[in-house]
């Protein structure tokens, strides 16, 4: 019985080894394939430079030993030392940052105290976010920013871990005149990898094709977005200059929005959105019959140029899984939108549409749509709504991702 045995162990590592030496050679036969040269290799720095061409990216890392940020250009890479940034920090204040931007409940508190209970939640909510962007300015962007000549006029943003999940495109000290912001220093974006970027350097082609408009302005448990979708939808139609595919209401079903983004180039949201930070593939957009999640979008490739997200529910959940967060503006990047302006979190409907009123004018020069100039418009929108002295909830959210 135990030469038995002996013999079925060593068929046993026999048939491993001989399956080891197959996987081998079925990679090295995939590297020998054009264009599959580093086929499970990591990628050689050289190939990443180029998504620098246009500026600097900055990778910020987080670990329990040391957290760096690595300043990538077409030169090669520069470590900045980042001491006062800690991974146990970076989890206190995101949980802190993801409860104050969860729901307020009221329930059996009277009128007065209500309004009472929702002012002390809003001043406790700004608190936190003021904190935050400055705390991030002492520990990730002005470090980051003083190692960088001061005529660079764009920095794309690569956080880790958490980090994804906190406005690092506003980080500074907004209220004492110092200028001691990213907001005042450089145009922000964000990309998920430095991979994903790096395909996207060149510039748009033109193209007329129309803006496909989806509106979902009813949701059970959700904000009714009707007045502000009809907003949207009217100004649009006014100003985008190749015309609108709208889909909207009823009509708005999950199979009827991936049938026609495959067949867009550029696409409005207006509904809301949900975020699942436990689950990522779950998130997405709310539709009339169910939620059009990552996982959906994820399964087909879009060569779109441009998509806004407007007036979405982006950041609702936990943070049990740090290495696997995504963003929904992340997910339509790697899905193959250039150009994708989203929030990190809920927004005032009114707010979002006030958003797209300001962005999209930008957008159209000499009777053509250039979502190119999406981030340098978004970020003067952001601009201008803070420095009309409007509260941080109101103009933090709002990001680009893409080139």
């Amino acid at each position: 019985m135990v030469a038995a045995e002996r013999d079925s162990h060593a068929r046993e590592v026999d048939r491993r080894m001989a399956l080891a030496r197959e996987w081998d050679d079925l990679v090295e036969q995939v590297r020998r394939i054009e264009g599959f040269q580093d086929f499970l290799r990591p990628p050689p720095l050289e190939s990443l430079l180029g998504a620098a061409v246009n500026g600097p990216v900055v990778v910020v890392n987080v670990s329990r030993w040391r957290c760096d940020a690595l300043v990538v250009t077409t030169a090669g890479v520069e470590v900045v030392e980042l001491p006062r940034l800690t991974a146990a920090e970076v989890a206190e204040r995101t949980a802190a940052f993801l409860t104050v931007l969860g729901d307020h409940a009221v329930a059996d508190l009277s009128f007065a105290a209500a309004l009472r209970a929702r002012a002390d939640w809003l001043a406790e909510r700004e608190r936190i976010l003021r904190a935050t962007v400055e705390w991030l300015w002492d520990t990730v962007a002005e470090p980051v920013l003083g190692a960088l000549p001061r005529d660079h006029a764009r920095v794309w943003w690569c956080p880790t871990g958490l980090l994804t999940l906190l406005p690092l495109h506003g980080a500074g000290y907004h209220f004492d005149g110092s200028g001691r912001t990213v907001l005042d220093r450089v145009v922000s974006s964000y990309t998920p990898t430095l991979r994903a970027l790096a395909g996207l350097t060149e510039p748009s082609e033109k193209d007329d094709s129309p803006l496909l408009f989806v509106s979902v302005p009813d949701v059970l448990d959700q904000v009714d977005l009707a007045s502000d979708v009809a907003r949207e939808y009217d100004f649009l139609r006014e100003t985008f200059p190749h015309g609108l595919t709208s889909i909207g209401g009823s009509a708005a079903t999950v199979a009827a929005v991936r049938a026609a983004m495959a067949d867009h180039r550029r696409v409005h949201l207006s509904c809301h959105g949900h975020q699942d930070l436990n689950d990522p593939s779950a998130a997405g957009f709310l539709l009339s019959d169910g939620t059009l999640t990552i996982a959906l979008l994820s399964a087909a490739r879009h060569g779109g140029d441009f998509a806004f997200l407007s007036a979405c529910r982006t950041a609702t959940g936990g943070v049990d899984l740090p290495d696997e967060v995504i963003t929904l503006a992340a997910a339509l990047s790697y899905t193959g939108y250039r150009h994708v302006v989203g929030t990190l979190w809920s927004v005032d409907p009114a707010i979002a549409a006030e958003v797209t009123t300001a962005v999209y004018p930008e957008l159209v020069v000499d009777g053509e749509f250039t979502p190119d100039r999406s981030a340098t418009a978004l970020h003067s929108a952001v601009r201008a709504l803070r420095d009309s002295g409007r509260s941080m909830d109101d103009w933090l959210p709002f990001t680009h991702t893409g080139p």
